[in-house]
């Protein structure tokens, strides 16, 4: 009778009585055992049933602590790791450094994590590779003070920083080197030159309107056509380009490495300027310029716009007497004026695939509307 203790009897409804409520039998007088042939099964589905709760209690409990032990350890890991790396450091300067770690918020395990979290942090300070095999581009910008000055340079100097072997000359329209230029070049992590060089108000300005015979820039960009002949010989051995590159334009990639290869002067299109979609030099089937796609005086030496060529140094520093006119020149012909004391048409050099693309447009930023305040 101790191995029926352990069995489930099946309720059976109690006979003689009105009463349809049942009850286990062994419940009722406990002397009416299974048969013997049946005992042996009904304890085999019995033991399974009684531990099946068993494991589900146990597989609930393992899911619910499971996900918390991850958790709290991530935790413990993430916060003890810089205290123990801290330890490990004998200099004096561990606990400033324990105090910068704890600040961040990205702990560093090891060297290799910490130049990963550098590098990615700051890249775009890096100024961007210089190698002896390239040519170096000398970026000519002259600039002058406006609202959006800082837009158009911080967006030019973005440019540039993807250019490798790029020296950037920014010349100043002012009596000294302002302070919010100083700053943005410092910042910008290019290899650049900082000059300035104030326009005669008499020069620029009748009225309240800019004298179109004194175009804007030029006496910005002789200065750096100075600066350049007295920084480097002419017989330097360093091959160098030259490029006059406004701050109000937008440049392809491409453009830079397109005219590291040029020999004397190379030329190509330039977008939305004289009213046309594009302005650009006529190449004919040999490769050589003939004329000018241009709206504006076709006949002009160099009918080209001052995004639309550069020089190569070597050239500059051999003549030392082509500048940019400031006088005498009517609108529009200062390009000619520099160009024709250096090549012929016939040395000009095609490029953007025989000026068929398109990689510098003449854009400009949209003159905010500012409220007059103190």
């Amino acid at each position: 009778m101790g191995r029926a203790d352990r069995r489930v009897v099946r309720p059976q409804a109690q006979q003689g009585s009105g009463n349809k409520s049942s009850c286990p039998e062994g419940a009722m007088n406990g002397r009416t055992p299974k048969p013997a042939s049946t005992m042996g099964n009904e304890e085999r589905w019995v033991q399974p049933a009684l531990e099946m709760p068993k494991r589900r209690d146990i597989l609930a409990i393992v899911l619910i602590v499971l996900p918390w032990t991850l958790l709290i350890t991530v935790w413990h890991q993430s916060t003890i790791s810089p205290l123990l790396a801290m330890h490990k450091d004998d200099g004096g300067d561990s606990r400033r450094d324990l105090a910068q770690g704890l600040d961040s918020k990205e702990y560093c395990q090891s060297d290799r994590d910490i130049v990963e979290v550098v590098r990615t942090e700051y890249v775009y300070t890096r100024p961007p590779p210089w190698t002896d095999n390239l040519p170096t581009i000398h970026v000519i910008t002259p600039t002058y003070s406006r609202p959006v000055q800082k837009a158009e340079l911080t967006r030019l100097s973005n440019t540039m920083l993807h250019v490798p072997n790029l020296h950037w000359i920014l010349v100043e329209d002012s009596q000294r080197r302002t302070p919010l230029v100083t700053r943005m070049l410092h910042e910008s992590g290019l290899n650049y030159t900082h000059l300035n060089v104030e326009t005669p108000r008499n020069y620029k300005l009748r009225g309240d309107m800019r004298d179109p015979r004194i175009p804007r820039g030029t006496m910005q960009r002789n200065l750096a056509l100075r600066w350049l002949r007295e920084t480097f010989n002419k017989n330097n051995s360093q091959p160098g380009i030259v490029y006059f590159a406004d701050d109000d334009n937008t440049y392809s990639l491409e453009l830079f490495e397109e005219i590291r290869t040029t020999r004397k002067v190379s030329v190509w299109p330039v977008a939305f300027v004289g009213g046309l979609r594009y302005e650009s030099p006529k190449v004919n089937a040999a490769g050589k310029v003939f004329g000018w796609k241009t709206v504006f005086d076709p006949h002009r030496p160099f009918a080209i716009d001052m995004a639309g060529f550069a020089v190569n140094l070597r050239l500059i520093l051999q003549r030392p007497q082509a500048y940019f006119k400031l006088r005498g020149v009517k609108g529009g012909y200062q390009e000619s004026s520099l160009l024709r004391e250096l090549v012929t048409l016939n040395d000009l050099e095609p490029k953007a695939a025989n000026c068929t693309k398109i990689l510098v447009w003449h854009t400009r930023t949209e003159k905010p509307v500012l409220e007059i305040n103190s």
